[in-house]
């Protein structure tokens, strides 16, 4: 076989894994994946293999990641106008994630709020 028809059967192939892993996933409740694994012919090992190469393909087709933006566009509806006492009327933005609340204005330092999103994400 020549090159480029490995890569369609490849590519094939791992179409068909990621189908039968979908269904895998969405199996009955309380069935077992050795037990779907043996009601659709393959080895748990199989599966599992299986498994592995397609989210290895997946993750090599992922597009680069995009630099980190510094300021995020915010919809100007989302803003609350709040006064604070002694200094005037801020604009701002709440933002409440798991339990975690801060509230983003002009004034917002950006290590803290990086700080603060990377604490939120490594609790997630």
């Amino acid at each position: 076989m020549n090159s480029a028809t490995t890569a369609v059967a490849v590519q094939y192939r791992l179409k068909e894994w990621a189908e039968q892993i979908r269904e895998c996933q969405n199996r009955p409740a309380g069935m077992s994946v050795v037990d779907w694994c043996a009601s659709h012919g393959i080895t748990k090992a199989n599966y599992y293999y299986r498994l592995r190469r397609v989210r290895q393909a997946c993750l090599e087709n992922l597009p680069p990641e995009a630099p980190a933006q510094q300021i995020a566009p915010v919809n100007t509806c989302l803003l609350q106008q709040e006064t604070q006492s002694g200094s005037g009327i801020q604009q701002g933005l709440s933002v409440s994630v798991n339990g975690f609340s801060i509230r983003i204005t002009e004034s917002t330092p950006m290590p803290l709020l990086a700080a603060v999103l990377k604490v939120v994400r490594d609790v997630q």
